[in-house]
């Protein structure tokens, strides 16, 4: 894979991180799709738009997005080899031959200058180990007037996953987990620090937006805590326990679960997002 400066990220999303969300990939997909139509509508992409998919995992928001423009078509890029396997087996099977894929990091990726009409992610741009640059890349490849539009978390205390994974600090050792700062789910929280990263990165016309979506975590509270106990996150912290001390976690990430059952048994958690969007300058 050339063009690879962003090495840490690369061998998390082609090692176990990766394959667990590509085997997962639905039940992300039920976890986030909430923010699929405000991202796209923000995004403005219709007719015969060029839109491209940053960090667009398993490809769900790239086949919308190529629906939405069947005279155009989207490109969907992302570190993950092996979600990038599943998204193209599911544009394959959906009969969606207007989204294709690629492998890369959207920070030094070689794209032809003005070749994209609209850029758009969900959650997938907070892994980024130089965000001005790679924005700044994004905006290379958007045409002048070209739009940007990204959906990514909030504060921390603000999405029901992360207290979830908090209800288990007397178990296991969760520190300050959901922190600002350096490559990761947050690193984005801050509205400042979008507007900052944008603005160096040359975008104009910054708008953000606070969005909620319910997404669907598990059929039950016992399937919901394994769910979660397989992401990253859980993986990190009950790696650092004794059997003993996960089944303990677990229990207790269970039984706050609970609290969150619909009446059909669905676990569903509210997310809190910002909805970003900005523009490439018109007389860029």
């Amino acid at each position: 894979m050339p063009d690879i400066v962003n090495t840490e990220q690369a061998q998390a999303w082609n090692g176990s991180e990766g394959a667990h969300w590509a085997r997962n990939q639905d039940r992300w997909n039920a976890v986030n799709e909430g923010f699929d139509e405000p991202l796209l509508d923000a995004a403005g992409v219709t007719g015969d738009h060029r839109t491209l998919d940053l960090g667009c995992g398993s490809g769900q928001t790239t086949r919308l997005a190529a629906l939405r423009a069947p005279r155009g078509h989207a490109l969907g890029l992302d570190l993950s080899g092996p979600m990038l396997a599943e998204a193209r087996a599911a544009a394959e099977r959906e009969g969606v031959a207007n989204a294709f894929f690629t492998q890369g990091d959207a920070q030094v990726h070689p794209f032809a200058p003005s070749a994209f009409d609209r850029a758009i992610s969900r959650y997938g741009v907070m892994f980024f180990a130089d965000p001005a640059a790679a924005f700044g890349n994004v905006g290379r490849v958007l045409r002048p007037g070209g739009r940007l539009a990204f959906v990514c978390p909030a504060g921390a205390g603000l999405n029901d996953w992360v207290e979830a994974m908090v209800s288990m600090r007397a178990v296991l050792p969760v520190g300050d987990f959901g922190r600002t700062g350096s490559p990761g789910m947050f690193s984005l929280a801050s509205p400042d620090r979008i507007r900052d990263v944008l603005t160096t990165a040359g975008f104009v016309g910054i708008t953000l937006n606070q969005v909620r979506a319910y997404g669907t975590w598990g059929q039950g509270a016992e399937d919901a805590a394994e769910f979660l106990l397989g992401t990253g996150p859980g993986r990190h912290l009950a790696e650092q326990a004794d059997a003993t001390v996960r089944a303990r976690a677990r229990r207790t990430l269970t039984d706050h679960l609970r609290d969150h059952e619909a009446a059909d048994g669905t676990v569903r958690l509210l997310s809190t997002s910002w909805l970003v969007t900005a523009d490439r300058r018109a007389d860029a």
